[in-house]
């Protein structure tokens, strides 16, 4: 009996071990556009994968995994921020099924705010040729949701109804965000701000503030000592109380 218990035991270890997942039937690129698919998605029992999870500053080098490929091709439908972000997975995106959020939504052209490296200024930089990063206007946002919303109901019109109701609710909570963002910064004395990476204009648009800087780092590059003074100087001569930097910078 202790063998035959203990043949049982390792059968199940070894169905266990062997076991499968399946694959997500959608799959998101970036952490927006998976956040909201995945709020839209809540109740549906439909599932959700987020292909870019590393953090990085910038997609304009990155290149996929096998992991992140081989879920690409297994979802049934790819949800894509858009407006030129996924550049780098374009052999991919050809005959997929992808549902674009940025469908709709006005694209602001980058200033000429950028500060590079040393001699190399604007030179070396890699810039989209209109700002991608949309999902900072709460505004924006809420239409990346209705974008998705209405691609995932013509995908899964057997879930309409809870793909509404979800969306309501999201809608609801970024327009709270954006009340929230408004009083909040209504009566700043400064605003003006410098920041790392060149992502926040829709942001700034939003909440009626002005970007002097946006400082550009190439990957494994650190800001330069003449770059330091710059900014030194540039926040010394407005008054700002503070640089907004990212994880991944060096400053």
């Amino acid at each position: 009996m202790k063998r035959l218990f203990y043949a049982f035991l390792a059968c199940l270890l070894l169905c266990g071990c062997s076991r499968q997942t399946k694959p997500a039937q959608i799959a998101a690129t970036t952490l927006p556009v998976y956040e909201f698919t995945s709020r839209l998605c809540e109740g549906t029992g439909l599932t959700v994968t987020r292909l870019v999870t590393e953090e990085v500053s910038c997609l304009h080098d990155y290149s996929l995994n096998v992991r992140q490929v081989k879920a690409a091709e297994a979802a049934g439908t790819i949800v894509i921020s858009g407006a030129g972000l996924e550049a780098f997975m374009e052999d991919i995106l050809v005959g997929a099924d992808t549902i674009d959020a940025s469908a709709g939504i006005p694209l602001i052209e980058p200033e000429e705010h950028h500060h590079g490296h040393g001699e190399e200024e604007h030179e070396d930089h890699h810039h989209h040729e209109e700002d991608p990063h949309i999902w900072l206007s709460p505004v924006h946002a809420a239409t990346m949701a209705e974008n998705i919303c209405a691609g995932l109901r013509n995908r899964y019109p057997n879930h309409q109804s809870q793909f509404e109701t979800n969306l309501a609710a999201l809608q609801q909570e970024l327009e709270e965000l954006n009340t929230y963002g408004l009083t909040q910064l209504e009566d700043l004395s400064c605003r003006d701000l410098i920041t790392f990476h060149d992502g926040f204009t829709y942001f700034a648009e939003s909440f009626d503030l002005h970007i002097l800087e946006a400082v550009e780092e190439e990957s494994g590059s650190e800001a330069s000592a003449r770059e330091l003074i710059h900014l030194i100087e540039e926040a010394e001569h407005h008054g700002l109380p503070a640089i907004f930097t990212e994880k991944s910078g060096s400053v």
